[in-house]
């Protein structure tokens, strides 16, 4: 797949604006910032995701002529535009927290700060990239965390929203946690293991079922596992499985990374039944692995229940996060420069919904550790340009309910800044991780996280707080625009 132009993959009225703020000839330098509300699946947190695609995105942002031929067409833009168009190239900055990282609501995922028509331009590319690949991302988490250490494979392409989906949902799941994928093409763009047993047809090709298990056996004996529920699991399947196994032990074949799959029926006892069976047989560390509509919920019932399984394929409900199919991040304007200062002058958005007024100003976020755990203390979102001393105590509140208050005592915490550079003046200066090693920077943030904040039900959340420079800033444009709405 190879990189392709995206600049039209964009809401019709970006476009509008742009040629709006072109013939007014607004320049303004503006800050925005791509964030969500809400957790998916009512979690704890969330994986960011999708930064590497935002990047190739933004080294690509050009019209083609065949770009500015169709937009010609849709006689919407005046000719002094196009030819703007026909040069365009992103020149600001941008900043993001890096893929794989744990994150919370409200935080800026991903920060521009350009001219405006190059900041209002990006929302939609970004939003679609971040949003899909988070989500999956995510998704795949809380599936290998029900999985308590056991392998999770990735089998949804068939069932992926069309192709870019399959593949970068299974990227996605792979930064999530995954051990491989059954998506090949996914395997060959970034360099992540693909895996893969049979199907149901290639028993049914067969005149019998053993025939098939030991003609795979021969083909791939160092990576045999074998399907055992086409016709009767415990009593054709897994006994079948064991003649084969059995005959290749008697010839000297090295059992090696061997087991079964089972794909129907009732998994915990299936599993059960089929462990006593290959046990008796002398097959102790023969696996079990599993498919069969499979998410989170059912795994950590199924492993409550005592499954014997130990390696679980994960389809459908995975790679669509069918139970929570959005991530609900949002893009939003925060700061306006000032062409005479050149500071910015935050901006903030109303509304009826508490939850829907944005955080205003250039901002960036630091994340507080306790010394003693290395586990996340909270969250703070500041200004861009403060800074702390983790020799000094820290007070830290909730934005909402102020009253809740924390001290972080001195030389006990330790701060990390979670947005990195990304572009500046259009120039990437980011190198983008393997998707194999944004895997493991993942499992080590997952670490940093109580248990509590990982459970499905009612998950403790971690505290998103606001500096008091910032707080004080939002409280205070409130407070104005509440009296000017009194003036109406």
């Amino acid at each position: 797949m190879s990189t392709m132009n995206l600049t039209l993959l964009t809401d019709f009225y970006e476009l509008t604006m742009m040629q709006g703020y072109f013939k007014t000839q607004n320049t303004e330098k503006v800050v925005f910032d791509a964030f969500y509300r809400k957790n998916p699946c009512d979690g704890g947190y969330a994986i960011a995701a999708g930064l590497d695609q935002v990047i190739d995105y933004i080294k690509n942002l050009r019209f083609s002529k065949e770009d500015i031929a169709y937009l010609r067409s849709l006689n919407t833009f005046d000719e002094d535009f196009l030819n703007y168009l026909a040069d365009f190239r992103f020149s600001g900055d941008i900043y993001a927290i890096p893929e794989g990282t744990v994150v919370f609501p409200r935080e800026p995922l991903v920060k521009v700060v350009a001219p405006i028509m190059e900041a209002q331009l990006v929302e939609t590319a970004i939003l679609t990239i971040i949003n899909h690949q988070s989500l999956i991302a995510t998704k795949a988490s809380r599936v290998v965390c029900a999985a308590k250490g056991d392998g999770i494979m990735e089998f949804g392409l068939r069932r992926a929203q069309g192709p870019d989906a399959g593949v970068y949902g299974a990227r996605a799941a792979m930064i999530g946690g995954c051990i491989g994928t059954s998506n090949v093409l996914a395997g060959q763009l970034f360099d992540v293991p693909v895996k893969g047993t049979h199907a149901h047809s290639w028993i049914m090709s067969f005149p019998d079922e053993y025939t098939a298990f030991k003609t795979y056996a021969n083909m791939y004996p160092d990576a045999c596992c074998l399907l055992v529920d086409t016709y009767d699991t415990l009593k054709s399947g897994v006994p079948n499985a064991i003649r084969v196994f059995e005959e290749m032990r008697n010839a000297g074949i090295p059992l090696k990374n061997y087991g079964i799959r089972l794909d129907s029926g009732d998994l915990a006892y299936m599993s059960k039944q089929a462990r006593k069976l290959l046990d008796a047989a002398g097959f102790d560390d023969a696996y079990i692995s599993a498919s069969s509509d499979l998410d989170e919920y059912l795994i950590e019932s199924l492993k409550a229940q005592g499954c014997k399984i130990t390696s679980w394929g994960v389809g459908t409900n995975m790679i669509t996060s069918r139970d929570c199919p959005a991530f609900g991040g949002v893009y939003k304007l925060a700061a306006v420069e000032d062409k005479e200062t050149g500071e910015f002058i935050p901006k903030i958005k109303l509304s009826e919904n508490t939850e829907k007024i944005t955080n205003p100003g250039n901002k960036t976020i630091y994340r507080i550790y306790s010394k003693t755990t290395g586990k996340i203390r909270a969250d703070l979102i500041c200004l861009a340009d403060e800074t702390f001393d983790e020799s000094k105590d820290m007070i830290i509140f909730d934005p909402q309910e102020t009253w809740k208050k924390t001290k972080v005592r001195a030389n006990t915490y330790t701060l990390r800044e979670l947005l990195v550079p990304v572009f500046k003046n259009g120039e990437c200066v980011y190198d983008s991780p393997s998707v194999m090693k944004i895997r493991d920077y993942s499992k080590k943030e997952l670490d940093t996280i109580w248990d509590e904040t990982k459970r499905f039900a009612n998950p403790q959340h971690v505290y998103v707080d606001l500096s008091d420079k910032l707080y004080k800033i939002k409280s205070d444009l409130l407070e104005k625009m509440s009296l000017e709405a009194l003036e109406y």
